[in-house]
Parts: C-alpha cells; sequence; structure tokens
C-alpha cells in the first residue's frame, strides 16, 4: 500500500524536466541533511543515558559540538545551496518561452494560446517540448492550484489575479497534471493532461490540428 503513491506518472521524484529535476534534487538534499542531524541527535540522546556520562567537560563538547554547531552547520548548508538550487527554477521570464493561459474552473481546466490562431483546449494542455514555457494560471470561481508532478512543482490559480509558472518537459510525451487544492466536492476529478510536442507536430498543432 505504501508504493501505491510512488506511481511514476504523478511522481516528483520521477522529473522529466529541468525545474521538476530541481525540485527533485531539494528534496533528496533535505532528506539527507534530516536523516543526519537525526543521527547524531539520536547518538547525542544515547550518550546522555550512558552511565558516568562524560563529566560537564563532556557534556559542553557534545552539546555545543555535536547538539548545536553541527545541526546549525548542516541547515545553513541546506538554506545555501537551496537557494543556489533555487535558480534553475527561473523557467519563466526567459524571451524565448512559450507563453500559455490557463483558466481553472469547477471542474475543468481551459488552456488559451496567445499570439497563435490557435483556438483553446478544454483538459488538454499542448506545450512544445525541450523549450521553455510559461503558463498564465488563473481562476474564474474559487481558489484552485495548478499541478504537473513530473514537470514543476505547484501554484495556485486564484480569481482576479494572474500566477506564472514556469516548466520545460525534456521530451515529447503525455504528463498527468491535477488541481493539487481543495475547491469543493468533486475537486477530485479536477485533473487533465498535458501533452508535450515534438517541434513538427507543435507546428502541426499551432496550424489548427490535433497531432
Amino acid at each position: 500500500m505504501l508504493l501505491v503513491g510512488c506511481a511514476e506518472d504523478l511522481s516528483t521524484l520521477h522529473p522529466a524536466g529541468p525545474v521538476a529535476a530541481a525540485v527533485a534534487d531539494l528534496w533528496w538534499g533535505m532528506l539527507v541533511g534530516g536523516t543526519i542531524i537525526f543521527v547524531f541527535v539520536m547518538a547525542l540522546l544515547a550518550a546522555a543515558f550512558r552511565r558516568g556520562g562524560h563529566g560537564r567537560d563532556g557534556e559542553r563538547v557534545w552539546l555545543a559540538g555535536l547538539g548545536l554547531a553541527f545541526p546549525l552547520t548542516v541547515l545553513a548548508a541546506l538554506l545555501v545551496w537551496g537557494l543556489m538550487l533555487g535558480e534553475r527554477f527561473l523557467v519563466a521570464g526567459k524571451p524565448e518561452a512559450t507563453r500559455v493561459q490557463a483558466e481553472a474552473r469547477q471542474w475543468a481546466w481551459t488552456f488559451r494560446y496567445p499570439g497563435t490562431d490557435r483556438a483553446p483546449t478544454e483538459d488538454v494542455l499542448f506545450i512544445p517540448a525541450g523549450q521553455p514555457v510559461e503558463i498564465e494560471i488563473t481562476s474564474v470561481d474559487v481558489i484552485h492550484s495548478f499541478w504537473v508532478p513530473r514537470l514543476a512543482g505547484k501554484l495556485d490559480a486564484i480569481p482576479g489575479r494572474t500566477n506564472v509558472l514556469g516548466l520545460q518537459a525534456d521530451s515529447a510525451g503525455e504528463y498527468r497534471g491535477l488541481g493539487a487544492e481543495f475547491s469543493g466536492i468533486g475537486y477530485l476529478g479536477h485533473r487533465f493532461t498535458l501533452r508535450a510536442l515534438d517541434p513538427a507536430d507543435w507546428t502541426t498543432f499551432l496550424a489548427g490540428d490535433t497531432p
């Protein structure tokens, strides 16, 4: 039953793009750092119960060294690494990025392709593979949340506001997306499909045909 949450099509640990890869790397780094801190804290706890102890000087070394300095050093290193890793999230804002509009409602998604003659699509989002994409996300009723786990983190769709999410699919294929915010009865079925197209199919799609 524990492996049910490991389905690859909705797993952040099976990234298919640079933004999702940064999310996965951050997750693994935090897991390793947290595990190291936990092990040393447990070692301190075990040492505290040892008969005889180490005396006051020994206690100061253990408390100040492993109890305070070590965890703070690890946490500081994780913070700096996380900030450096955050640059990989900056797909949005690139001049070559393709712009797509995502509009949420109960219980569907409408996707528009500004600057093209392509008609909007319902519950299926098309993007070019191998290129950065900006998703402009909004809602017409309540707060929803746009999430394609294998391509990027999630971002809220808020009525009257537009939030921009950058993502990129490394290769052509289908990726599952979902509304990851409780927005009323029926939100579990608030899902969509993202199709990343190779250059030829993307040109065909923009011409009005569905590959």
